[in-house]
């Protein structure tokens, strides 16, 4: 029942997605014979399980925030695009590989995108570029990395995957997750080049509405070359330490120091900060305490010994849980809030049908991030529109919504299958 509950609670409006969770979670605790006050105190001490992951997200929110105040991505991003004069392929894919950086090495998100993409859409008229393939390279760029590399936005969703599976009994490490991981990143790259080879490489026709800006006269400042010592100290912080909060926090105090936002500025960065990320963070955090209230009450047990018996076969199993996944992260439109949902069920289902520790990372990671590509209130969505629609003439539905999903969660169903069963 309460299974249920989250299903439908899941597939709601954003902004009461939050409300849905907790309406669930109390409801299974009353149900499981526990207190209102006592499923409460469980909730929240539940939540310590994602407080390091929440707190990564303010502050790469604030580190974003502060890197796209300067010249410094504006420069990089049109040096690497000003040679793409009549390649409109090689655009595509170039396209992807910088929105890749995002991720990962220089993690601002989709702060990038309002600064890249409106001055190049009159490159990408006059080369008849058809928009839904930049705005599946975008999406690549925006989900592939986070799934398969160990770092930035990458390291946390890769540690949730471990965390959330030693939390419901299945013990793994981060280097096992990216090796089997590296299956969802092939199964979006095969996404792509489908989308950009086959599906939009006919030319298509867009009206010249914005004028057409450059920025040759930008020139890195000193507080732009003070901004790169913090992006790459906070990846080396991140990377030797596994810490995302304290790589991310030595790269705001380095630009705090050194001028890069002045200490006036420094409540706005983080207002923006928390205004980017708050609403995943705080997803995960109730999602942790939904699992906890789960696992006191019992309900989890008899939903695995409900659902095994209903499904005959790995195979029907694996496909049934992607699915279930799809339709979960497309309601709530983010995969990292998704995970310790799906994973509280997952674990024990994927045991119960007989996967080994390999399928079941495949299966849970997949399962989570289906529907990222595709889903109207994600932000691997949102963020490549509202570059691309900044003279209206792209849609969110039909020319980004629409066209990811088919080329990326299709692949990555496949995938995610074929690989369960032959891990």
């Amino acid at each position: 029942m309460v299974a249920v509950l989250v299903m439908v609670g899941l597939s709601l409006a954003r902004l009461n997605i939050l409300l849905a969770i907790i309406s669930a979670t109390l409801v299974g605790g009353l149900m499981g014979g526990l207190g209102l006050v006592d499923t409460t105190k469980i909730m929240i001490n539940g939540m310590q399980g994602n407080l390091e992951t929440a707190l990564s997200y303010i502050l790469l929110g604030a580190l974003a925030v502060t890197i796209s105040s300067g010249n410094l991505m504006k420069v990089v991003l049109f040096k690497l695009v000003a040679w793409l004069d009549q390649k409109r392929t090689i655009f595509c894919f170039l396209i992807a590989f910088i929105a890749c950086f995002s991720q990962n090495l220089i993690p601002v998100h989709i702060a990038f995108i309002p600064i890249l993409i409106p001055p190049l859409l009159h490159l990408m008229n006059r080369l008849q570029i058809d928009r839904r393939a930049v705005a599946c390279a975008l999406t690549f760029g925006l989900q592939a990395p986070y799934m398969t590399i160990p770092a930035g936005f990458g390291l946390i969703f890769l540690n949730l995957i471990v965390d959330n599976l030693r939390q419901n009994g299945i013990q793994t490490n981060l280097s096992e997750v990216v090796a089997v991981m590296s299956i969802s990143g092939l199964a979006m790259l095969c996404g792509l080049v489908v989308a950009i080879l086959l599906l939009y490489r006919k030319p298509r026709f867009y009206e010249d509405r914005l004028e057409s800006t450059t920025h040759e006269e930008l020139k890195l400042q000193t507080k732009d070359y003070l901004a790169l010592i913090g992006i790459v100290l906070a990846f080396m912080v991140q990377i030797f330490t596994g810490s995302l909060p304290l790589g991310a926090f030595i790269g705001l105090m380095v630009m705090l120091v050194g001028g890069v936002i002045k200490w006036g500025q420094m409540d706005m960065v983080i207002d923006e900060g928390v205004k980017m990320m708050a609403f995943v963070a705080f997803v995960m955090l109730v999602a942790s305490g939904f699992g906890e209230v789960l696992q006191k009450t019992h309900a989890i047990t008899d939903l695995v010994h409900l659902a095994s018996g209903a499904i005959s076969g790995k195979f029907a199993g694996a496909l049934i849980m992607l699915v279930i996944g799809l339709f979960i992260t497309l309601g709530i439109g983010t995969s990292f809030g998704t995970l310790p949902i799906i994973a509280t069920f997952y674990c024990p289902l994927c045991l119960a049908l007989g996967f080994d520790t390999k399928a079941t990372i495949l299966l849970i990671g997949i399962a989570a991030g289906l529907g990222d590509a595709g889903s109207p209130a994600s932000d691997s969505t949102i963020g490549p529109t509202t570059g691309l629609n900044a003279d209206q003439q792209h849609n969110h539905i039909y020319d980004t919504c629409l066209p990811t999903f088919l080329v990326y969660n299709i692949p990555l169903i496949i995938f995610g299958v074929v690989g369960a069963l032959l891990l």
